[in-house]
């Protein structure tokens, strides 16, 4: 008997869709077979890969720069916005098209090289703790969506992450993590500038000509960045609602679209249209019906939501 390749997935509407979808698409006698080069699937990473709570992680990586800044340099600390970030007020930072946040980000992570950058992630990454689970960041991925990814990739799939988050900060860890190489990485960059410094080569980052890769973006950012239209794509929020369309309306090829609904409070945490940070699930919910995409509900549908820690 062939082993599960989704153990953690109980029997479940968005399981039995996954698998008779890759059926489909992979059989070279099935009218819906898929060529392996067309074999792109996109998924988003705050909310859908891992959680995004309290803040997104990435935010909270931010936050922690942000103190050690204002701690060489407390005159920063005059700034509002400076002091919501302090505070914990994200939702004070995501006001007024997330102009406090780009003020925070300007300041954790422009002007600093690439290499310096990688480095404070993966000090970062080492030392914090979720103050909730009291884990590495890192370790918090969900192990129902990590098996998703192996049987994709079993399954000629190049899996590429399409996500608001800072492709420079998924690109420190997502291979070690998820196996998904760095130049899959689609995120929110700015422009980098190239210098040769007593004659080494060194590239600084900056928020010039800024690409947030969020809601209608994603769409763009895949057509730029990964150049094939997508028939498999994972989110979990209305940012994500634009990449499920583009996926999934007068695609071609046989497609599929999946939403992670947030509903395990004591797992994990519960929230669609009310949510503390990220994450807003409304439109696409709605929509998901109709459109025939799965709509995975975390507290019934995965008997485990974290895999154990360094797994």
């Amino acid at each position: 008997m062939t082993a599960d390749p989704l153990p953690s997935w109980n029997d479940c509407a968005a399981k039995r869709g996954i698998v008779s979808f890759l059926a489909h698409v992979t059989d070279d006698a099935s009218p819906g077979f898929v060529p392996l080069p067309e074999r792109v699937a996109v998924f988003d990473n705050d909310g859908t890969l891992w959680p995004e709570n309290p803040i997104p992680f990435q935010a909270a990586f931010g936050f922690h720069e942000l103190c050690r800044r204002v701690a060489a340099e407390p005159e920063l600390s005059a700034s509002p916005m400076v002091q919501a970030a302090l505070a914990g007020d994200f939702g004070a930072l995501v006001a007024d098209g997330y102009a406090g946040l780009r003020e925070v980000i300007a300041l954790s992570h422009a002007e600093i090289t690439t290499d310096a950058f990688r480095d404070a992630v993966e000090t970062w990454l080492a030392a914090a703790r979720h103050p909730r689970f009291g884990r590495r960041y890192d370790d918090l991925t969900y192990q129902p969506m990590r098996e998703l990814l192996r049987l994709l990739d079993d399954a000629g799939f190049k899996n590429f992450i399409v996500s608001g988050g800072g492709a420079d900060f998924m690109r420190v860890w997502v291979e070690r993590v998820y196996g998904i190489p760095h130049e899959r990485v689609v995120g929110s960059a700015g422009r980098a500038s190239f210098a040769l410094r007593d004659g080494v080569p060194v590239l600084t980052k900056s928020l010039d000509h800024l690409f947030v890769n969020d809601k209608e973006a994603k769409p763009a950012g895949i057509h730029q960045f990964i150049g094939r239209r997508p028939v498999i794509c994972c989110g979990n929020s209305d940012g994500d609602h634009a990449m499920l369309q583009y996926t999934t309306i007068g695609n071609p090829r046989p497609s599929f679209g999946l939403i992670v609904h947030h509903t395990d409070a004591e797992r994990e945490y519960a929230y669609d249209a009310v949510t503390k940070s990220t994450g807003k699930l409304v439109a696409a919910l709605a929509e998901a019906p109709g459109r025939g995409w799965q709509v995975v509900d975390m507290k019934r549908d995965w008997n485990t939501v974290f895999g154990p820690a360094g797994s």
